[in-house]
């Protein structure tokens, strides 16, 4: 089955929306793993709208699974991280206005930037990885970068609104999928994924990692985090049949 990466920014965005002390991401990230998450995600932001630098800084310390650190690959948020070496790295795009990220980073114009960037990460031992649009170009540009890893953009999928609009984007995704697998990159995926359209990604065997947040910290409100994650694993592993 993928392995399945828990994005806990929406409970630091609780937390902010009254500058306070609580909800706790931390205690959620704890919570994840002991109902059996793989690996925690935070987006640590230019404008820190969720995530805090302190938070990041104990997320290194208590986390037990894998701590994946999304971020611009800007000169400050590499410093950081260089910094707090979390066990992997994944570069997104970022803009100031926008609620959640839009798409998937374009690297093809910033193709030598982001190899440069890659390259001080893999100096320090830490697995980079690089949101993209299922775009078969940005595939092959990704790969030059010297990059371990792509999270494939699930959004267009997540947001389809008939099922013609879903098998089409789907097949997107599985192409783009399958296409990184070949080029000999390790696979992930993940935007917008739901309890209710999480199973046909998570049968395609070249993911191994699914990064899934908002809908599981929704849930959480309502059931707890540690069930929330538990029943996000069940789909997962009620419909990875692999072959």
């Amino acid at each position: 089955m993928a392995k399945l990466c828990v994005n806990v920014d929406h409970v630091a965005t609780v937390r902010e929306a009254r500058k306070t002390i609580e909800p706790d991401p931390i205690a959620a990230a704890i919570l994840a793993e002991l109902a059996g998450a793989h690996g925690i995600t935070i987006h640590l932001r230019e404008d820190r709208r969720h995530i805090q630098d302190r938070d990041l800084r104990i997320m290194q310390e208590v986390v037990k699974t894998k701590l994946n650190l999304e971020m611009a690959a800007t000169k400050e948020m590499i410093d950081i991280a260089l910094s707090v070496k979390p066990d992997q790295v994944t570069f997104v795009p970022e803009k100031r206005q926008e609620i959640t990220t839009e798409g998937g980073l374009d690297v093809i114009s910033q193709e030598d930037y982001l190899r440069r960037a890659i390259k001080k990460f893999k100096e320090a031992g830490i697995p980079v990885s690089i949101f993209i649009d299922p775009d078969l170009k940005q595939i092959r540009s990704a790969k030059k970068t010297g990059a371990d890893c792509l999270e494939i953009n699930t959004g267009k999928y997540s947001e389809a609104k008939t099922e013609k609009e879903l098998d089409v984007e789907f097949e997107k995704v599985k192409s783009a999928v399958k296409f990184a697998y070949k080029s000999k990159l390790t696979v992930h995926a993940g935007h917008g994924l739901t309890y209710s359209n999480v199973k046909r990604v998570s049968d395609l065997r070249e993911i191994s990692e699914l990064n899934i947040g908002h809908n599981i910290v929704a849930r959480a409100v309502l059931v707890g985090m540690e069930r929330a994650v538990r029943e996000m694993l069940n789909i997962i592993n009620q419909y990875s049949v692999r072959s």
